[in-house]
């Protein structure tokens, strides 16, 4: 039996990355801070999966166990130094906190001669993930072992995709997510290309698949919180049976869609299909998420490189449609969740800066006027809701 770390013991990490490895036929090694999972993969070795649908199906994993990374480092390091593959899902902030245990794996196999090539994959909801954690990694390694991780490390990028819904389970273990799942991995980028897992798809090329993800899935998803938040609701559920919040998601999908088919020629007809599927994910009611949950870190979704920003600017670039998108980014700005801290700080940058100032910081922007239209945008919600 082959051997998987993978960091992140949470919800993606149990329900998604970790059925995957399962299936193939890996025993796992958790690695998380969380005490109470770790303790039960421990004394368990074993969990359920239900499947968010009619059905109710439940998927068996066995094979597991949990190292606590606070409280055993060395163990986390001495599983790396034997593991066949490490996977990563606890989220782009937190990938440089991980860097420093994943190099000490590494130093190890070199000090120990295991000269068996190794994949680090980090399943992130970004672009360009597992190359970030590499250039995190190797701020940790000696020259030595740079030359040897060059040799016999990978860090080959991936996209993922499946919505975990709303829960609560007495069990800590139990974990339900929706039927539909998607693993790319760019296999240019691989140090073991002969480790192929069923159900994941290898390309030469990620890049194109990443920008269909996020900007269809995350771009979607995103802009039904918003413009749900917007108009007073909760939950995503509640939100997507709203006919102007149909409209919103329709509307920024065709505007991605656009740029898509254009920059990367998909085939419009199979991109259709696949907006489609997106959209009944969406309006699956077992899998109805919080607003604010999928709204958090609005500073962060506004990014130059994340998912509106980016289209936004290439979609003027190609001289195309993007005024859903902007619409939808000055509902972001009016996005105020007193628990989430990038909320919090948006709106006080929002209460002690013009606009103007704000929208050019959190954006990275230098195009004075998609500045002044994403300010006109904003002040246009702010107004409709003043009014």
């Amino acid at each position: 039996m082959k051997n998987a770390v993978h960091f992140g013991a949470g919800n993606i990490g149990r329900g998604f990355i970790g059925e995957t490895l399962a299936s193939n036929g890996y025993a796992i090694h958790f690695v998380d801070v969380n005490s109470t999972i770790i303790d039960a993969l421990n004394a368990r070795h074993e969990y359920d999966i239900e499947l968010a649908e009619e059905s109710h199906e439940k998927i068996h994993v066995d094979n597991v166990d949990g190292i606590n990374n606070k409280d055993n480092p060395e163990d986390v390091v001495k599983a790396i130094e034997n593991t066949d593959i490490v996977t990563t899902a606890i989220g782009p902030k937190i990938l440089k906190f991980i860097a420093d245990l994943i190099a000490k794996g590494i130093s190890a196999r070199k000090a120990n001669n295991n000269t068996t090539t190794l994949d680090v994959i980090a399943c992130e909801n970004m672009i360009g993930g597992s190359q970030a954690l590499k250039e995190e990694v190797y701020t940790h390694l000696s020259d030595d072992d740079k030359k040897f991780a060059d040799e016999y490390i990978g860090f080959p990028n991936a996209a993922v995709d499946r919505i975990v819904p709303i829960q609560h389970h007495d069990d800590p273990l139990a974990v339900t997510v929706e039927p539909f799942k998607e693993w790319v991995v760019d296999k240019s980028q691989m140090k073991y290309p002969e480790i192929q897992l069923d159900t994941v798809v290898y390309v030469p090329d990620l890049e194109p698949y990443i920008e269909r993800k996020l900007f269809s899935v995350n771009t979607g998803h995103a802009t039904v919180a918003y413009t749900g938040e917007y108009l007073g609701y909760k939950t995503i559920g509640d939100a997507i049976v709203d006919a102007k919040v149909l409209k919103q998601v329709k509307g920024a999908l065709k505007e991605t869609g656009d740029l898509l088919i254009h920059k990367w020629n998909f085939n419009p007809d199979d991109h259709k299909a696949y907006q489609e599927k997106i959209l009944s994910r969406f309006q699956n009611k077992f899998i109805s998420d919080d607003i604010l949950r999928v709204g958090r870190t609005p500073i962060r979704k506004l990014g130059f490189d994340e998912r509106f920003i980016r289209p936004i600017r290439e979609l003027k670039e190609r001289g195309l449609d993007y005024s859903v998108l902007l619409d939808t980014v000055g509902m972001i700005l009016t996005f105020d969740e007193p628990k989430d801290s990038e909320s919090v700080e948006l709106q006080k940058m929002l209460q002690e800066s013009s606009p103007k100032e704000v929208i050019t910081k959190v954006t990275g922007l230098k195009d004075e006027d998609l500045i002044n239209e994403i300010v006109a945008s904003y002040e246009d919600k702010v107004k409709a809701t003043e009014a």
